[in-house]
């Protein structure tokens, strides 16, 4: 007799092997494809000796968790369990949470960061090279990470953790450089160098046209760099002593209505800077509640530096695009693949993770660039993980040879990008 139930099914356990991540196992094909284990057993440090594990048997199982879904390295254990999986992508032999955490401590003391760099960048270049764009729009931006470490830095906004830099292609959201930083590393340190290094990552015949930054970057070097290379930038500008008395002298007559508030602009130089800039204002009106409960107008202004030729409400526009292009792309970087949490309390081997977190992420936009079909493109990976990730299937073993036996709905979109898979490996 059936134990009375809500519902009237039977719960067994079967033998068959079952994943509940039969698209993971595509995209493990697509990252095979790439070659993408094979390099980075070159470009990582090996094993101590010959039983040790390979770098990839470490690296692609926690990229397999972080498109899963898994925040933290005991999610591991989830990739590991699914049998079904691991026969499809031949992951016979897969380290522990617990070594997975050991071998991340030894890669950030031992040229871990430098491997995984040189990853990434073979990973755009080979992204940006299926383009025929040449010129790129980078936005860069730093991001807070808490973490309750012990020996973690306080950040600008009070809280112990990391400070990273990340720097975007506004047109593709490939993300071509990373600085892991203690939280308490000045925002306005090593820009210069850090774009510098973004353009560095692009293949020959591609280049930073544009940049994007906020006031952290509000410095003479920078300027003086995009002029050097006929980069046109726009930057937000600090409002100290002498941009205050700058756009305290623009005729009143200057201003032009613009969306909730006013834009006027003027010309500016700083010490340092070889040419003048433009100064774009933005003067708009707030509401304040004073503690005595009574309320006045007050006004806010916001300053982007510029050397665009253009109206000043267009360089608005097109500055304000760096909460798309750069802002909600760090928050799926963080939220969409576990950055927002760091598993170590060892700053070299979270900077490792995190930027094993950055390579998971770039490979996300390849497989919609690459693999995926057009109508995939600005979905994000919430949305391909319920979609494609979680599809179920069966695996099966029948005269010698290995199926994945899914439902037909799964089954043309996985043929589709199995196709294109085979034309990238073919062309690797």
């Amino acid at each position: 007799m059936m134990t009375q139930t809500v519902l009237p099914f039977k719960l067994e356990i079967t033998d068959e092997k079952i994943t509940p991540h039969a698209g993971l196992a595509i995209f493990g094909e697509f990252i095979h494809a790439l070659d993408l284990p094979r390099q980075l057993d070159r470009v990582l440090p090996g094993p101590g000796s010959a039983a040790g594990y390979q770098p990839s048997q470490f690296v692609e199982p926690l990229l397999l968790m972080l498109h899963g879904g898994g925040k933290a390295l005991e999610d591991l254990r989830q990739i590991r369990q699914d049998v079904g999986l691991c026969e499809l992508l031949r992951l016979t032999q897969m380290p522990s949470a617990d070594a997975t955490g050991d071998w991340l401590r030894r890669m950030g003391k031992n040229g871990g960061l430098t491997g995984l760099a040189a990853m990434n960048q073979q990973m755009v270049r080979r992204g940006l090279n299926q383009e025929e764009r040449s010129d790129y729009t980078l936005d860069i931006d730093a991001t807070q990470i808490v973490a309750e470490k012990r020996d973690t830095a306080r950040t600008y906004k009070g809280e112990r953790g990391y400070m990273p830099m990340v720097g975007h292609l506004a047109e593709n959201g490939l993300v071509i450089g990373d600085e892991f930083r203690e939280g308490n590393d000045a925002p306005q340190s090593r820009n210069l160098e850090f774009i510098q290094y973004c353009a560095s990552q692009l293949p020959k015949g591609k280049r930073i046209a544009f940049l994007r930054a906020d006031s952290a970057a509000y410095q003479a070097v920078i300027f003086n760099w995009c002029n050097d290379n006929g980069v046109q930038f726009a930057i937000g500008a600090d409002m100290d002593v002498a941009v205050k008395e700058v756009v305290k002298a623009i005729p009143e007559g200057d201003w032009v209505k613009h969306e909730d508030g006013f834009v006027a602009e003027t010309v500016h130089t700083m010490n340092k800077t070889k040419r003048a800039f433009r100064l774009v204002v933005i003067r708009r009106p707030v509401q304040m509640t004073l503690l005595s409960g009574e309320e006045k107008m007050v006004e806010r202004y916001t300053v982007i530096a510029s050397n665009r030729e253009e109206t000043a409400q267009a360089t608005v526009a097109w500055y304000n695009r760096r909460g798309e292009t750069s802002e909600n792309r760090i928050k799926e970087l963080k939220l969409g693949f576990g950055m927002e949490r760091l598993p170590c309390g060892d700053f070299g081997a979270n900077a490792v993770f995190f930027r094993i977190g950055v390579l998971a992420y770039n490979l996300f936009i390849l497989f919609k660039l690459l693999a995926l079909s057009e109508k995939w493109r600005k979905h994000q990976a919430q949305t391909i993980r319920w979609r494609i990730y979680q599809a179920a299937g069966k695996v099966v073993r029948h005269g010698g040879r290995l199926f994945l036996k899914v439902s037909a709905w799964a089954h043309e979109i996985f043929e589709e990008i199995r196709a294109r898979c085979r034309e990238l490996a073919f062309a690797t």
